[in-house]
């Protein structure tokens, strides 16, 4: 019979998560004196996805945009910045609106090019707007959200020059070959293609 091994000691679980933080505490933080970069679209507020979860450009000299993609995040709103904020993730997109009031998040630039289609030829032409909630809760789908995301997407429009149907804005369900399904079945497309266009 094999003897069952002891639970490894309280000290040495946290000495081995020290030594696993260790790496991320010796990455350079921001120069002093440097300054926040302001976001793109004024009304955002700039958080930052990890440099490894995007692709630094130059659009739209690089790559044209020619289109914007609609997310559900399917979790809440600080987890999504959290993920895009982590290193290993491998994902971000470009703006993240808060249910609750349609608060707006920048993580990355819009002249780079976010991880967010599943695609790179949609990634490189598009910019990603994840919303937080899940497909099958409507109730995360609020008036604030759809009315400041609606503001967002139409200076995103305007911007680049792309118009304002569904033709251009479009669900990541629409991407070819995704199995994602958002942003699901209870997102009011033509409520908000008509708030896009009204702004």
């Amino acid at each position: 019979m094999e003897r069952a091994r002891p639970f490894p000691a309280r000290r040495r679980i946290l000495k081995g998560a020290a030594l696993a933080a260790v790496p991320y505490a010796l990455l350079p933080g921001p120069r002093a004196g440097a300054q926040t970069p302001a976001p793109d679209y004024p009304l955002g507020e700039w958080q930052p996805a990890s440099p490894a979860n995007y692709t630094a450009a130059s659009r739209p000299t690089a790559h044209p945009v020619d289109l914007v993609v609609i997310h559900v995040t399917q979790t809440d709103y600080s987890g999504t910045l959290a993920v895009f904020q982590h290193p290993r993730k491998k994902v971000s997109a470009h703006y993240v609106v808060r249910s609750a009031d349609g608060h707006v998040a920048q993580c990355v630039r819009e002249a780079d090019i976010a991880w967010h289609a599943g695609s790179w030829e949609h990634n490189t032409r598009s910019i990603g707007i994840e919303h937080e909630g899940w497909v099958d809760q409507p109730g995360y789908f609020t008036d604030a959200m759809y009315e400041r995301s609606a503001a967002l997407t139409a200076a995103v429009c305007t911007k680049y020059g792309i118009p304002r149907d569904r033709a251009h804005i479009i669900g990541h369900y629409e991407i070819p070959g995704t199995d994602h399904t958002d942003p699901g079945p209870h997102w009011d497309w033509t409520r908000y293609i008509r708030l896009v266009r009204s702004v």
